[in-house]
């Protein structure tokens, strides 16, 4: 029994630019899917697996909730019935910033193949354009809500950045990207450098790294829009 990864688009038709082939013949082949979010699922599996007929799949949901004994049990069952599975992330690739991990890791504990697809991660595609230091770096999801504790996160993350030269990735619920960014202009100094990637992949793909004073002024408009945010020396 195999584990495939399968990776999904960041935004929505993209599939022929950003998936290999590989990953649509893969889906065509598979019967059993564990998703993160199953409307998503189905829409993505019928985009690229057009053959594929949803109601004769089992599709079933593993996300940020769900529990080990739960993670655990899909997987048994599966095995039992002899059956390879799919993981399919709501966005970009499975086990990164996603419980698909929770899966990967309970794959391995089995003895299982598991087996990674290629195809668009924000995290990777955000660190490759923003021209900070890619031979070292972390990410930490997100920050906290409460704006004191953020601000002490912020500029936690700048001194590891700036001691460690190492880049510092984080996200955030993209309703609360405005005050995110305000908070980061704030709490960084002004040197320090800050890349915004938003929408990646996409027609209206942002993706810029200056310092925070040559941000100060030329903020982006980011509402509700899915970004990654960087920061380095």
């Amino acid at each position: 029994m195999t584990l495939y990864l399968i990776p999904t688009v960041l935004a929505d038709d993209t599939a022929a630019q950003v998936l290999p082939a590989q990953v649509a013949e893969r889906v065509a082949a598979l019967s059993c899917f564990l998703v993160e979010n199953a409307r998503t699922a189905r829409r993505f599996i019928k985009q690229v697996a057009p053959a594929q007929v949803i109601e004769e799949l089992r599709i079933s949901v593993i996300d940020k909730d769900s529990t080990e004994a739960e993670v655990r049990t899909a997987l048994q069952t599966a095995a039992k019935q002899g059956l390879d599975v799919g993981v399919l992330s709501e966005a970009g690739c499975p086990g990164i910033a996603d419980p698909g991990a929770a899966l990967a890791r309970e794959a391995h504990r089995l003895g299982m193949r598991v087996v990674p697809l290629v195809g668009p991660s924000s995290l990777l595609l955000a660190l490759m354009g923003s021209g900070l230091n890619g031979q070292s770096f972390a990410f930490h999801g997100y920050l906290p809500i409460e704006r004191a504790k953020r601000a002490a996160a912020i500029k936690q993350l700048e001194r590891t950045a700036v001691q460690q030269r190492q880049t510092q990735l984080f996200i955030e619920t993209p309703y609360r990207n405005g005050q995110l960014l305000e908070d980061l202009l704030a709490n960084l100094q002004p040197t320090t450098r800050l890349c915004i990637a938003a929408n990646l992949t996409a027609s209206d793909e942002f993706l810029r790294t200056d310092t925070v004073a040559g941000w100060r002024g030329k903020l982006p408009e980011l509402h509700k829009q899915p970004a990654v945010f960087l920061i380095g020396t």
